[in-house]
């Protein structure tokens, strides 16, 4: 299977999210109509932080995804590859403690998190498996993995209709909303190519996590997978 993402040099991707953060939230919420608050709400809750948990937020871009946790007493850390994300990020919460980071390199120890997770960032890093292993390696035995990602949608004329939306409607709002509506057809690509549900709970399995299991939002166009890292 082919994927956009890894056909792209990094280097391009993280150019590419240094040019849409300044619009990055205002876009998504105008493409998703507004469900990518409910999809991070799901994913606060699956990750159920405590206070004085440490919880890793990768892809965290502009740190929208991350305050929720900061809000519920956890001490998180907001990572990404993108410089330009994270200047945005650290102007609006500069509690929060913005950290670069390559996907694939995470400059964290060993068993470092109680609780990590990504969102809509895994498509992005060049080797998501790879990825995937390096978020098992800094989480700590017992703790917790969710991976919010776009997906294939359950019922088949639904996944047609939302195909088409991807390759035709996106780029065009996004044309309306973004300081870099090019990006956005690449983002198409990526969701179009990405794996199902299952192929990403295999990745998930290949990758050292086990008993993996998912659930879906809004009629499959977006699944929470989870898992638990063994000892």
């Amino acid at each position: 299977m082919t994927r956009a993402g890894l056909d792209k040099d990094p280097r391009d991707v993280a150019r590419m999210f240094d040019q849409v953060a300044a619009r990055y939230d205002l876009t998504n919420d105008v493409l998703s109509l507004g469900q990518d608050r409910r999809w991070r709400r799901e994913v606060v809750d699956l990750v159920a932080p405590r206070a004085g948990e440490r919880v890793l937020d990768l892809a965290a871009g502009t740190g929208t995804s991350s305050l929720p946790f900061a809000e519920a007493g956890a001490h998180v850390v907001p990572c990404d590859f993108s410089l330009g994300m994270l200047r945005v990020g650290k102007q609006q919460y500069p509690e929060l403690a913005f950290t670069a980071g390559d996907g694939m390199r995470l400059p964290f120890a060993d068993d470092s998190f109680d609780a990590v997770t990504i969102s809509f960032g895994l498509r992005n890093i060049h080797d998501p498996v790879e990825g995937l292993r390096e978020l098992r390696r800094v989480t700590k035995p017992g703790g917790r993995i969710v991976v919010c990602e776009f997906s294939t949608p359950t019922w088949s004329p639904f996944r047609t209709i939302y195909q088409n939306y991807l390759m035709r409607a996106l780029p065009a709002i996004a044309r309306r909303t973004s300081s870099n509506p090019e990006s956005y057809v690449y983002l198409a690509e990526s969701i179009r190519d990405w794996p199902d549900q299952k192929g990403l709970a295999l990745r998930m399995v290949e990758a050292g996590w086990s008993r993996v299991e998912w659930h879906n939002l809004s009629a499959g166009i977006v699944a929470l997978h989870h898992s638990v890292k063994q000892a």
